[in-house]
């Protein structure tokens, strides 16, 4: 499984972008648009995932698996989504902005699994899809909950409204990823 190796000055400017991004969002002001030169961003391999946080609370997360531009691209559109179009929570509003902490997952490319039961716990990402559904859970929120593999592989089916065992089944693709996480320090 490969890895996902972004820089940390490449890191930092991406979450600066989606703060930025974030913030004239929010505010229904016009964003400059960036020049961007760095090659690690304009990479379109990796997929990402953009978690808006509040007092330790989600407040919105919404990502990817399939990127189709280049990666400051993809957490652009990202970080828009997770502010206005999560349907767990409601709108970020720009009053809640200063609190607002963002992580950004940077994820590998999907792989499939022959194995499920042998992924690490905190190291591997989930994508399960059957009969049309598909669930993504990241890595992190195996080891937040807790969670042992098979109770990561039956919430992942959860997630894709799907039956808790149903990653047992042969017509099950079960992939995974690696996730670098980038956490905006607030």
């Amino acid at each position: 499984m490969e890895s996902v190796n972004l820089p940390p000055s490449s890191q930092s400017r991406l979450i600066g972008l989606s703060r930025r991004t974030l913030e004239s969002f929010v505010r229904n002001e016009t964003q400059r648009a960036e020049s961007i030169d760095d090659p690690c961003l304009l990479n379109s391999d990796y997929g990402a995932f953009v978690s808006l946080h509040r007092h330790g609370e989600l407040r919105g997360c919404i990502g990817t698996c399939f990127p189709t531009s280049p990666l400051y691209e993809t957490v652009i559109e990202m970080t828009e989504a997770a502010a206005s179009r999560d349907h767990r929570v409601s709108a970020i509003t720009s009053s809640e902005l200063p609190e607002i902490r963002i992580d950004i997952s940077v994820l590998s490319p999907l792989r499939p699994v022959a194995d499920p039961l042998r992924l690490e716990i905190g190291k591997h990402g989930l994508y399960v899809a059957s009969d049309g559904k598909h669930g993504v859970l990241l890595p992190q929120v195996a080891t937040h909950y807790g969670w042992d593999i098979e109770t990561f592989l039956s919430q992942t089916c959860v997630k894709a409204d799907l039956l808790k065992d149903e990653w047992k089944q042969p017509k099950t693709k079960i992939s995974s990823f690696i996730a670098l996480i980038i956490e905006e320090e607030r």
